[in-house]
């Protein structure tokens, strides 16, 4: 199958579960992305944890002799630190163009004879559907559920690059 290049849709957002357009150098996009591209990002949010740790305020007083006359003071410090930072992985997609039912019917067949599409199979890029591609991508290891082009070439959706 052949894809065609994006078409502009207005100003409005491309529905979810078919991707962004490349429209203009404006819209972010990943460097050097090709004209006519469409791309999505795979956003992981930052970890954050609370951590408590003590803190010496004075250090332990010591004679000529070596002996401790003081003691060191702490005192106890909490606060909130990134364990991982937000990370954000560019991905490419199938273009909004390349969503006919006949095309959505098929990827509906792939994801149910893979055990992720229950359901009738409509031609329809329903809710469902866009579960059955995020539960796939998930075992592939892409949490998002906008199919992308790998994947749609791993279901056997698209032609393979040689």
């Amino acid at each position: 199958m052949l894809l065609s290049a994006c078409a502009p849709e207005g100003p409005g957002r491309v529905p979810q579960g078919l991707g962004q357009s490349v429209r203009s150098a404006s819209q972010k996009t990943p460097p050097g992305a090709p004209a006519g591209s469409c791309w999505d990002t795979e956003i992981t949010p930052a970890v954050i944890e609370t951590v408590t740790r003590q803190e010496q305020v004075t250090p332990p007083r010591v004679d000529a002799t070596g002996q401790v006359t003081a003691p060191a003071t702490f005192r106890t410090v909490t606060r909130q630190e990134v364990v991982r930072p937000r990370s954000e992985a560019w991905f490419e997609t199938l273009c909004p163009a390349d969503f006919s039912p006949d095309f959505v019917a098929t990827l509906q067949r792939a994801l149910a004879a893979r055990e992720h599409f229950p359901g009738p199979l409509t031609g329809v890029l329903d809710r469902a559907t866009q579960r059955g591609i995020l539960a796939y991508q998930r075992s592939q290891g892409l949490d998002s559920p906008t199919l992308s082009l790998e994947n749609a070439r791993k279901l056997g959706l698209i032609s393979v690059k040689r």
